[in-house]
């Protein structure tokens, strides 16, 4: 068999040499219905960080590499796939290029149908021989207008906070016990302090306005937690919803969720991503509640 050859790409090359690979489009990045292209081209893929693996100059694995356009590293891979019979292309192509989270997205039910369920354990199975590890899947909602918008239950408080040790110190509380599977791979390794401010840090890493924060409390003064209206490279989000460990089991995460898709909606969003681990059956519940439907699932490997 020919060698292969490994390498990233350059601008010039980029978008037709990645997209030369057909693909039916059953899992992965052509769910979302955005192609790749370049940032210089509007895109949201730097060649730099997209690599390929070529035999007689044949593309017959890639794999890219996601991050902002002023992103100095990569954030996540979410894009890899390989040509029928180049599974092995595929792990040595993973196994050059610097490690990322991988996520995979895929329909719902995806385990329910042969085709599909085939197309995202050929990749999963890849990048577990390449050394990623399943993490978490999440489910991931988009919110529109014709979902209808929830009514404020009415029973907290939210008010602006722009002091960040203020919101680093609701962190704390809110890391501690945290169903999330990523916040508690970093619990279990660097403790709740790395965790608050880990979070601290992808807040600040979105492009929306640091005002929108909100605290919210009891009517009599006590916290409760934070909610976050954001504001993705793609769109509005639901940034951030965190109750404090002391007030859990009184449901506040529904009354935060329709806070801050009241905020979203009133500052002109006319659809809202979200996303939460499929183990924390108590988010996935409020966000059913409030009118979110599944869209996708991801599938995270680290």
């Amino acid at each position: 068999m020919t060698a292969l050859v490994i390498r990233a790409l350059v601008e010039d090359e980029a978008r037709a040499l990645f997209t030369s690979l057909s693909d039916p489009g059953l899992v992965g990045r052509p769910l979302l219905g955005r192609p790749y292209a370049t940032h210089a081209e509007g895109g949201e893929y730097r060649p730099d960080w997209t690599w390929v693996a070529l035999r007689d100059g044949v593309v017959v694995a890639r794999a890219a590499l996601w991050g902002a356009p002023g992103d100095d590293e990569p954030k996540v891979l979410d894009w890899f796939d390989f040509a029928p019979g180049e599974r092995e292309a595929g792990v040595r192509l993973l196994r050059a290029m610097p490690h990322r989270e991988y996520e995979i997205m895929l329909p719902p039910g995806w385990r329910d149908d042969p085709a599909v369920r085939a197309a995202a354990e050929e990749r999963i199975d890849a990048a577990r021989e390449a050394g990623y590890r399943p993490l978490v899947e999440r489910f991931r909602y988009l919110w529109t207008p014709a979902c209808g918008l929830p009514e404020r239950p009415g029973r907290l408080v939210f008010r602006p906070e722009p002091d960040d040790e203020v919101i680093l110190d609701v962190l704390r509380g809110v890391e501690q016990g945290s169903l999330d599977a990523h916040a508690r791979a970093l619990l279990d390794t660097d403790g709740v302090e790395a965790a608050a401010r880990d979070e601290l840090e992808f807040l600040h890493w979105m492009p929306s306005p640091r005002d929108w924060w909100r605290v919210a409390c009891t009517p009599d003064g006590e916290t409760v937690g934070l909610q976050i209206p954001g504001r993705n490279p793609n769109g509005p989000v639901v940034g951030f919803i965190g109750v404090v460990a002391g007030q859990r089991g009184h449901g506040y995460a529904y009354d935060l969720l329709v806070e801050c898709t009241h905020q979203l909606v009133g500052e002109g969003a006319r659809e809202i991503a979200a996303a939460t681990d499929l183990g924390n059956a108590p988010m996935a519940a409020h966000f059913a509640r409030a009118g979110y439907p599944v869209v996708q699932h991801r599938y995270c490997m680290s």
